[in-house]
């Protein structure tokens, strides 16, 4: 899109709004006109709506009943780069354009005057009497080091009323102060010395430096502790030496704060934060300050893709193989993808970092779209672990254990070392099925087809499918027998129960999502754990990204099998980048590793291929069967879900769909369903799935509009196509 320049007071715009409409709606420009990008307020029937002028207006429609602009907010306007990006990303992902844009404009209070605002932060001294409600205010301001909160934020979040947080101010335990609305962000050096690189990291380093200043697209592939991180901020401290801004993506919240603190320890400031627990009024000032080129890095989750940066230089993307990066509800997108796409449109660079990429980045490289720099060793004197799988046919394993005698002799071995043992289990809670062995009946959510999983440090049975939480019966459900309830199979729970049973001494510390209520509270525990606070080490998937703990020399992995399981065409990738993630946390310092792998299959071509680590042969095997079966990244394909309170419907609507799928054969494109999705129901409403399969090159987004134009649905159905699926539940 080209920008006309100026809409003079009374011209005809086009202003586009995140209300699900379609498309942008016609209005006269205000008293003062207005320019393309501007942040708006706009009347919306009766309600006054944000919106974004999108150009001229299309004169559809009478000029004589015509609304006004309300007003400009004082903003910087949406760049066209930035315009262009929600344009594109919309068609690609057959999402309507408002639903974009909502995601583009999610920070609170722009249309706030400057000036001062009254914020609560933590005070010195302890109130007199304390309150459970008391208790919650402080522990939120501590959990969030320091920061100040509105008065209705920090009532809402402590699930107190204000008069809560009033009655601590005048105790002295919080602070009422009034501060400017926005502060400056702290500028970062990109001059101060960083950290000494290896001539392999400076090689990179140079590489990196080299394709700047326009776009470019490099995989930055390098074994677990190799120093990818060090490697790409240097690329951040040339993009910011030229002036530009820079944007880091990681996949989880909880990795930000250890590397917050390695990049203000890099350029001796913090950057700006983008994610789920920074506060609203946080939220706008980066907002803002994006815009107006006032911050020059941030740090974020994948929704910081959207931020409306003035010169965006460089996007890196760590662990690019996270499949957190994909949105699974609402706008289905995936932030690695969309990355690209932005960095191309803003003429910037992005680096690809992972250990284990994804089989489509190794494959952009192996074909030239993609540059790709390797680091084959660990930074310093550490080494690589070695691998070695126990054949769990062999091991006379107790009833009610999950850790045969082989790795329960080697965690022995490092407790008297001194030495800290990883347990891994990919499995959050006590135990993922609750079985009543009277009549056989299975605890299963109200909403859900799916198993409740028994979380015992809660005392309750939680759907990781819903959230629903209800507490743990004593009698079934079903046939209402007393004592007959009891748990199937391991969780990292009931893997910590076995744990202190057999080593009753040791320090034990359980690392999973679910057990810590924020992110300070996970980082110290890490800090703990790397301090050398904790013997043995329990945990879920989240214990494979990014942590160091220079202690840990033993990872046992409790079920090597448990992703091997199923029809995901993505398994085989899956299980060897997170078994190669999980062994890389051992023998990160002076003492070499060793990762040990519980399995019934050891001759399963991926765990054969996890220890045997020739990675470019796992990738080229697997990219010759994805070839061969046409599928992505060699072929191309749509996830259908339709979903709704009632089955029939659905299936009448699929199969309606499936027989009348011409102008998908026309592009050579196969239409498989509809069938139930293996979870057939969420949240109350049944989901009926199915799949389109293309080649390569075929126009997919194109033929699927055809296919789907004119499709009426009932008002209580839904349909969502997802291009691109990585998950198939």
């Amino acid at each position: 899109m080209s920008d006309p320049g100026w809409f003079d007071t009374g011209a005809r715009v086009a202003v586009l709004t995140a209300e699900p409409i379609g498309k942008p709606l016609d209005y006269r420009a205000p008293e003062g006109g207005c320019f393309p990008g501007a942040f708006v307020e706009v009347p919306l029937g009766p309600r006054k709506v944000l919106g974004v002028v999108w150009g001229p207006g299309a004169g559809d429609f009478d000029a004589a009943k015509l609304r006004s602009v309300i007003r400009v907010f004082d903003v910087a306007p949406m760049r066209e780069e930035l315009r262009d990006f929600l344009v594109r990303m919309a068609d690609y992902t057959m999402t309507g354009l408002p639903q974009v844009l909502r995601l583009a404009t999610r920070a609170p209070g722009l249309g706030d005057p400057p000036g001062l605002r009254k914020i609560y932060r933590l005070g010195g001294d302890a109130p007199a009497r304390m309150t459970d409600a008391r208790t919650r205010v402080l522990d939120v301001l501590r959990d969030h080091g320091g920061a100040g909160f509105h008065l209705g934020e920090l009532a809402h979040l402590a699930g107190v009323t204000t008069q809560v947080v009033k009655g601590l101010a005048k105790t002295g335990a919080v602070i009422e102060a009034e501060v400017p609305r926005d502060l400056p962000f702290a500028r970062l050096d990109p001059n101060l010395p960083g950290k000494a690189l290896s001539d392999a990291q400076a090689q990179a380093a140079d590489a990196l430096r080299a394709s700047a200043g326009g776009y470019s697209t490099t995989l930055l592939k390098g074994v677990t502790g190799s120093g990818k991180t060090e490697v790409y901020l240097e690329a951040v401290a040339h993009c910011l030496a030229q002036g530009r801004q820079a944007l880091v993506l990681l996949p989880e919240i909880a990795l930000s704060s250890e590397f917050l603190a390695r990049v203000e320890a890099r350029f001796g400031a913090r950057p700006g934060e983008w994610h789920s627990g920074v506060t609203q009024s946080e939220r706008r000032r980066l907002w803002k300050a994006c815009g107006a080129g006032e911050v020059q890095l941030v740090v974020g989750a994948r929704s910081a893709l959207f931020l409306p940066f003035r010169d965006l230089g460089l996007i890196v993307v760590d662990e690019e193989h996270d499949g957190s990066y994909k949105q699974e509800e609402g706008v289905l997108y995936n932030a690695r993808d969309m990355a690209v796409l932005r960095a191309s449109l803003a003429s910037a660079q992005v680096v690809l970092a992972s250990a284990t990429p994804s089989l489509e980045s190794w494959a952009n490289a192996q074909a030239g779209k993609y540059h790709r720099l390797d680091l084959g060793a660990r930074f310093g004197t550490a080494e690589m672990p070695d691998m070695g799988a126990i054949d769990m046919r062999e091991e006379a394993l107790e009833a009610g254990s999950w850790i045969g005698p082989t790795l329960v002799s080697e965690v022995t071995q490092r407790i008297a070392a001194g030495q800290q043992s990883m347990l891994f289990l990919n499995r959050r809670g006590y135990a993922p099925v609750t079985i009543c062995r009277a009549c056989g009946h299975q605890i299963a959510c109200d909403h859900c087809d799916a198993r409740m999983v028994e979380h015992r440090f809660l005392k309750r049975l939680v759907c990781h499918q819903c959230g629903e939480t209800k507490p743990i019966p004593t009698k079934c459900p079903s046939c209402e027998v007393e004592g007959k309830l009891a748990p199937v199979g391991p969780g990292v729970e009931r893997l910590a129960e076995e744990v202190t049973r057999r080593f009753p001494d040791a320090r034990l510390s359980v690392l999973s999502s679910d057990l810590f209520g924020s992110a300070r509270a996970l980082k110290e525990a890490i800090v703990d754990i790397a301090n050398g606070g904790a013997d043995i080490i329990i945990g879920t998937q989240i214990v494979a990204k990014g942590h160091n703990f220079p202690k840990l020399t033993l990872v046992g992995v409790i079920d090597a099998d448990l992703g091997l399981q199923g029809s995901d065409l993505r398994a085989a990738e899956k299980t060897f980048q997170l078994m190669r993630q999980v062994a890389g946390r051992a023998g990160r310092a002076e003492e070499k590793g060793i990762a040990l792998l519980q399995t019934f299959q050891p001759e399963h071509p991926v765990i054969r291929a996890i220890l045997g680590g020739d990675e470019e042969a796992f990738w080229a095997q697997e990219a010759a069967a994805r070839q061969a079966q046409g599928v992505p990244p060699y072929g191309r394909m749509a996830g259908i879900i339709l979903s709704g309170p009632d089955l029939q419907p659905l299936f009448d609507i699929g199969s309606q769909l499936a027989r009348n799928d011409a102008a998908l054969r026309r592009v050579g494109a196969q239409v498989f369903g509809p069938a139930p999705a293996p979870i057939a129901r969420v949240r109350g409403r049944h989901r009926v799935r199915m799949l389109i399969k293309a080649e390569k090159g075929a126009p997919l987004q194109a033929a699927l509009k055809g296919w789907l134009k004119g499709l009426r649905l009932p008002n209580n159905a839904r349909i969502a196509v997802d291009i691109d699926p990585q998950s198939f539940l």
